[in-house]
């Protein structure tokens, strides 16, 4: 078994081999980046898009600081995920079971699982939608022709590169058609500027739990574990890894805060009251038919990229439950699972041309349990002593303890909004 310190001695073959493969893999900026970007990728959806947008509607530019404040605690958390994943020979699961225990592990694996598949139908909605938008056509079947895609891309031979690369092109997609949205929607940036002070407007509670449940995800860093051990790096390549993390949560966290810039410029003024994620692209209809059709080529984007991120996050879980070859995203089985979940987020959004009520019902009640949890397991396997010198230090442990009292703040305000 290969030991967790980074400081363990090898043979020279062995040492020889890592350090070449090490060389080869940080050869290049493409590279260097990769885990993290499809971390923000599979975060990044419709729900965020529209979560934002409605934010921005609601409230102008109020609540800019919530991605702010979001990203800082996912900045601490896919760094943690980065150092468990660089100083582990096992999975996700195998090793929260063997550093804590398997009913631990049993709880983060069908948790994160219920989570991600209950998401997933907002994903393949808004894939349609974003389809629909630039093509016209009805949004069921192209949420069908998306989910076949999906499957597709699950079961090509070496589906990790091919789910980085893609990942990165779609961020980098987002990117283009988000900020040129926010741009031209000549946001007030001293207004800009006064959102940055943390306040929680009245009746701002349930976009305030939502947005940051999706900028700091806490199952996304999780999963990063597997992530930075498909992309082969070890402990040697975390200045790598880190650079990785720090541009991924900076993209996800700044894709969320231009999205409130654009809808504070354009939504508020015309009183528009945000119900799907497309809401943006129909306001910017008078300025231009190119920067509606630029903003639903980003609505696509954010979809496409969660139905494909989020069903590789659910399978790989179901995987790991049910103990078969979760190792690795080319296992035929672990690509099965990731198929099911495809196909189960297509289903409904074919059937119900939207996403159920009781289905976000559903997967809130399972965020509000496991994601503190979650963040607590990160937290405890982060100073175990088996990270060697990637175990974190006294001050990302104040970062990271802050962030799930965080998570427990928006567990509470969530629950007393809901029964109060």
């Amino acid at each position: 078994m290969t030991s967790d310190s980074p400081t363990t001695a090898t043979s020279d073959t062995t040492d020889a081999t890592a350090s070449a493969s090490g060389m080869k893999r940080r050869r290049g900026f493409l590279g260097s980046i990769g885990p993290a970007f499809i971390t923000a990728a599979l975060v990044f959806g419709p729900g965020s898009i529209t979560t934002a947008s409605a934010m921005g509607a609601s409230f102008g530019y109020q609540l800019l600081w919530v991605p702010v404040v979001s990203t800082i605690l996912m900045l601490c958390f896919v760094d943690i995920g980065v150092r468990i994943g660089l100083s582990t020979d096992r999975g996700i699961l195998p090793t929260i079971t063997r550093q804590l225990t398997g009913v631990i592990a049993l709880l983060v694996g069908i948790g994160s699982f219920l989570v991600v598949t209950s998401f997933q139908a907002g994903n393949s909605v808004g894939a349609g939608a974003g389809a629909s938008l630039l093509a016209g056509g009805d949004a069921r079947w192209w949420a069908a022709g998306f989910t076949l895609i999906g499957i597709a891309f699950v079961w090509l031979p070496r589906f990790y590169p091919v789910l980085e690369k893609t990942m990165i092109v779609v961020i980098l997609i987002m990117l283009v058609a988000l900020v040129t949205t926010a741009v031209i929607s000549r946001p007030d940036l001293g207004q800009a500027v006064r959102g940055l002070v943390p306040t929680i407007p009245s009746g701002s509670t349930a976009l305030v739990v939502g947005l940051a449940a999706t900028t700091f995800s806490v199952v996304g860093a999780l999963y990063q574990i597997q992530l930075v051990r498909e992309k082969g790096w070890t402990s040697q390549d975390y200045a790598v890894a880190r650079r990785d993390a720090v541009g991924g949560s900076l993209i996800l966290g700044g894709l969320s805060f231009v999205i409130i810039l654009a809808a504070a410029a354009v939504l508020q003024p015309a009183g528009v009251e945000v119900t799907s994620p497309a809401a943006l692209a129909m306001i910017l209809q008078p300025i231009g038919e190119w920067a509606a059709a630029l903003f639903a080529v980003g609505l696509w984007a954010a979809a496409f990229s969660s139905l494909l991120g989020n069903s590789t996050i659910g399978g790989s879980m179901l995987a790991g439950v049910f103990r078969i070859d979760a190792g690795s995203l080319s296992s035929p089985k672990v690509k099965a699972c990731i198929t099911a979940v495809i196909v189960l987020g297509g289903v409904v959004a074919v059937i119900f041309g939207g996403i159920p009520i009781q289905l976000i019902l559903t997967a809130q009640a399972v965020t509000i349990v496991l994601v503190p949890l979650i963040g607590v397991v990160m937290v405890l396997l982060a100073r175990s002593g088996d990270r060697g010198n990637l175990r974190i230090g006294v001050a990302q442990l104040v970062v990271a303890v802050i962030g799930v009292l965080f998570l427990l703040g928006l567990a509470i305000s969530y629950v007393v909004r809901l029964f109060l």
